[in-house]
């Protein structure tokens, strides 16, 4: 049967994942349907390269298709993939740190001030945009991991607590401590 997108738009996560445990195209929807979070994702946690968070995708998507008969259906299948890329995103952070490759950027205090200068224009949405980034980057993973969740991929807690496996009374608390690091770093100039 040749699956089409039409066919991928009418089904639920939990259809499209049953009906590709029969027939193997049908993984293509999954693929299709969550690459471009998954890869902005894994963009935002890590700062990998597009070329770096595309292998992290692809290593992910290779132990989803291996897995999916293990999914447990009775949990949301976004919360699950999630999990198995933030579990992907993290190795490869951890392994490219190991062999000394970590290219974390160190902010720069000039460039802080001065951004924080034109950040007063309200229509300066790419250096608001780049600050974030930046003061993400300077967080601790654990802290930059719940608020890309939290704020940009709008989960909820109870999302965000099967991603990364903790209770939702810690996520609570981890989202309070890093928003206040993220404050710390980069001012009240910037709503989360």
């Amino acid at each position: 049967m040749h699956v089409t997108e039409k066919n991928c738009n009418e089904l639920s996560d939990l259809e499209v994942v049953r009906k590709s445990l029969q027939e193997v195209d049908y993984f293509m929807c999954l693929y299709k349907r969550y690459e471009p979070k998954l890869l902005r994702y894994i963009k935002r946690i890590s700062f990998s390269s597009p070329e770096e968070a595309e292998d992290i995708l692809q290593e992910a998507y290779i132990k989803i298709w291996r897995n999916l008969h293990d999914f447990d259906q009775t949990m949301k299948f976004s919360s699950w993939i999630y999990r198995v890329v933030h579990n992907e995103t993290v190795s490869f952070w951890r392994k490219k740190k190991s062999y000394g490759k970590d290219q974390v950027q160190e902010l720069d205090e000039n460039l802080f001030e001065t951004q924080a200068e034109t950040l007063d224009d309200e229509d300066d949405q790419e250096n608001k945009a780049l600050m974030i980034q930046e003061i993400l980057q300077l967080l601790p993973i654990k802290y930059r991991e719940i608020l890309v969740l939290k704020f940009f991929e709008m989960m909820s807690y109870e999302e965000i607590s099967d991603v990364l496996k903790i209770p939702e009374g810690t996520v609570a608390t981890r989202i309070n401590r890093a928003k206040k690091a993220f404050i710390e770093i980069g001012g009240n100039k910037f709503f989360l």
